[in-house]
């Protein structure tokens, strides 16, 4: 029987969010729609990717949206030394990298900082929630219309750096031909409930697929999974094509 004198149950914490972008009305827009969450808090603002650089070595957030284009110290470099810094002294936030260029160089460079997601920022509110949410709980996020240039893009990119170091990329041995198949779909743009259709199995086994591929990959989201999916000749820019075709 419940206490009629105890206060009301602790919810879970807030998703923390910080959000980093040269233009104040943007960050002003972006607050108040992220404030009206009750899952989601803003805990920190910074104008420069310098200055998100600082303000996240001392504040703890979950997700930072990250604008690409900025003075003193572009969105692409301030993800780059964020997860570089965060990664010796705790688990890093995941990085959304927000932008008005639909550019395959940018997503690409944002990917290849460790981004999680790229985001346009036309994008309407209920898309961006979506992305805070969805990097939040380990997936990755990429706008739709970047998803198969990315892909085309990003796999040849690091094949031939791993072929010139000497240091082909490689898939984890024990990763089981189900999990290989996972990892596939996963490199062709399909989401979980995508794959479960695929395969007649229900979305809760495919989310464990894919979080055994993650930690044999030892990969920290989906994004870094399918790159080491290209990098390794998994998957070729050619068979999405015919898989988005």
């Amino acid at each position: 029987m419940t206490d009629p004198t105890a206060g009301p149950a602790a919810g879970p914490e807030p998703v923390r969010v910080v959000l980093v972008d040269d233009q104040q009305l943007v960050r002003a827009g972006f607050r108040m729609v992220i404030d009206s969450q009750p899952d989601l808090q803003v805990v920190g603002e910074a104008s420069d990717g310098s200055e998100a650089v600082r303000l996240l070595a001392g504040t703890a957030a979950d997700v930072v949206l990250m604008d690409v284009r900025m003075p003193v110290l572009d969105g692409i470099e301030a993800t780059r030394r964020i997860l570089a810094a965060a990664g010796t002294s705790g688990a890093p936030p995941r990085v959304v990298v927000l932008t008005t260029f639909d550019l395959d160089e940018y997503v690409v460079a944002a990917i290849a900082a460790g981004a999680s997601g790229f985001l346009l920022k036309d994008a309407p509110p209920e898309e961006m929630l979506a992305a805070v949410r969805t990097v939040h709980a380990g997936d990755a996020v990429i706008a739709a219309s970047s998803t198969r240039r990315l892909l085309q893009h990003v796999g040849p990119l690091l094949r031939a750096g791993a072929g010139s170091a000497g240091t082909p990329t490689r898939l984890p041995a024990d990763l089981t031909p189900r999990e290989l198949e996972v990892l596939v779909l996963m490199a062709h743009g399909l989401s979980n409930t995508e794959i479960a259709e695929r395969f007649v199995v229900s979305e809760a086994t495919v989310k464990t697929h894919v979080g055994r591929v993650l930690a044999k990959t030892a990969s920290r989201d989906r994004v870094q999974a399918v790159v080491l999916a290209y990098a390794a000749g998994l998957v070729q820019p050619g068979d999405v094509l015919r898989e988005a075709g």
